[in-house]
């Protein structure tokens, strides 16, 4: 399965659930058996329910998620040479019913079944978050629930009620009071956000317990944008400055291990905070006792492997009023960020021939940008959304021709560390108005096999190494798999 972790010697296995003491009777085993039917039934059922919910999903006129454009925004991923996207990326134009309102995130999955938790996170986490805007109950009841269970608080949950406390504090942007709007979508986005991983948790056909996703995302309302975001995907965006040159800003802060807050936090409840002496340069989060996972972010949705240990899903949530003087922004996962600045982003996407063609653009840079910078090293996966400021620009009316997709160029190039199988899964196809190009991969990963880890480089979201007993020997840890 991939799982991240497995027993050492003289311990017990650190699955997700363990067995009861003793063997089983053969009552217990027939009534496993049952159970296990009626597991498998109830298993095809929800698979039929959510095929089925996923094509109404995937026929909502407005709904992006595959590459593509509209007069709004450009879309596009391309696999890497690692096995399996496990990138997504979704633009929902009037979001929540609302003609002026757009809603765009980009997600970037790790683990073995990364893939399904970022295309889950991508297909729920915005019906999730226009559920809660449109109850708006005030947002009391959130910290209420869980200070109700004190007793039983998750280092997650603990977490939680102190960075909603910190975000209900911060009422001024700029000198001036923050809008309403902020307030209302702020509770919404950390109500979305946290009944979404809390669905992770329990879903019958995906499992989360070593395999997770980042998320950033945005909600732009006319002028208003509010982002939310867990991991290490990023948000740029390109303004003017007084010279009237393009000049890129960071919307969003990569939360990774290393950071002071974060580490803290992790170190409070028992994880660990280190990198390797291969890779300096990437702080990673480990079990208390255990050199396993390696999780080089310090939030995401899924990897409950971590969630006892300071790994947090709490979005940091932030503000911005648009100006005129603002061009577009850019949501990337690291497969971008890892070998372009902030400053080429912004003007790959400026001098790109065509809006609609812009991520794409991008994209094909990141590729080139690998093999020069990593030529031992495969490309990771990239997804892009460009959500432009001024979707007046004459420029979006250029021929669609100009963002044909084409095959991937061949890549020779290998890193020692590969270590994962496995096809390109891409989502379902979408009917609605905005133009999406399939690229018509599928597959199902449940049956991929991962192999050991061989080696270490700096691009690896997740990493299992193996432990070494005093006289030497090694004792393997459970399925390995690296990714970032």
């Amino acid at each position: 399965m991939g799982s991240c972790l497995s027993s050492d010697s003289g311990h017990s296995s650190l699955a997700p659930s363990s067995p009861g003491p003793g063997l089983p009777t053969a009552s217990s085993k027939k009534t496993k058996r049952a159970h296990m039917r009626k597991r498998q039934g109830s298993s095809r059922y929800s698979s039929f329910e959510s095929t089925h919910e996923e094509d109404q999903l995937h026929r909502i006129p407005g709904r992006m998620f595959l590459n593509g454009f509209s007069n709004e925004a450009s879309l596009f991923t391309q696999q890497g040479k690692k096995g399996t996207n496990q990138d997504a990326m979704v633009v929902w134009e009037n979001f929540g019913s609302r003609t002026d309102t757009v809603f765009c995130g980009v997600f970037d999955g790790h683990g073995p079944f990364g893939h399904l938790v970022a295309r889950r996170v991508r297909d729920s986490l915005p019906l999730m978050l226009s559920a809660h805007w449109e109850v708006n109950p005030g947002g009391d009841d959130l910290r209420q629930n869980s200070i109700g269970t004190t007793g039983s608080l998750t280092s997650e949950e603990t977490a939680s009620i102190f960075l909603e406390d910190e975000l209900r504090a911060s009422v001024d942007y700029e000198g001036e009071k923050l809008p309403d709007i902020f307030t209302t979508l702020k509770d919404s986005f950390l109500k979305a956000f946290k009944v979404m991983d809390k669905e992770l948790k329990l879903h019958p056909n995906i499992d989360c317990f070593c395999s997770g996703t980042t998320a950033v995302t945005l909600v732009k309302q006319g002028q208003d944008l509010v982002i939310g975001n867990v991991g290490d995907s990023r948000a740029v965006m390109g303004t003017r400055d007084l010279n009237d040159c393009l000049q890129p800003v960071q919307l969003t802060v990569d939360l990774k291990p290393n950071l002071p807050r974060e580490a803290e936090r992790i170190k409070r409840y028992k994880g660990r905070v280190f990198a390797l002496q291969d890779e300096p340069e990437v702080a990673r989060v480990w079990l208390p006792n255990y050199d396993s996972p390696g999780l080089a972010m310090a939030r995401a949705f899924g990897d409950f492997c971590l969630k006892d240990y300071g790994l947090i899903s709490v979005p940091d949530i932030s503000y911005r009023r648009i100006t005129n003087k603002d061009e577009f922004i850019v949501l990337a996962t690291d497969g971008i960020w890892d070998v372009l600045s902030n400053k080429e982003v912004v003007d790959i996407v400026a001098s790109a021939p065509a809006q609609s063609s812009a991520s794409r653009s991008l994209v094909e840079h990141a590729v080139r940008a690998w093999r020069l910078k990593y030529p031992t090293s495969k490309v990771d996966d990239c997804a892009v959304v460009c959500l432009f400021l001024n979707a007046d620009d004459p420029k979006l009316k250029e021929s669609s021709n100009e963002v044909r997709i084409s095959d991937t160029d061949k890549q020779d190039s290998t890193r020692s560390s590969s270590v994962v199988l496995g096809e390109n899964i891409n989502g379902l196809g979408d009917s609605g108005s905005p133009t999406q190009i399939p690229d018509g991969d599928s597959a199902d990963a449940e049956h991929e096999e991962w192999s050991a880890l061989e080696g270490v480089t700096r691009a690896n979201t997740m990493l299992t190494l193996p432990r070494f007993d005093g006289g030497g020997k090694q004792w393997p840890l459970g399925g390995n798999k690296t990714k970032k």
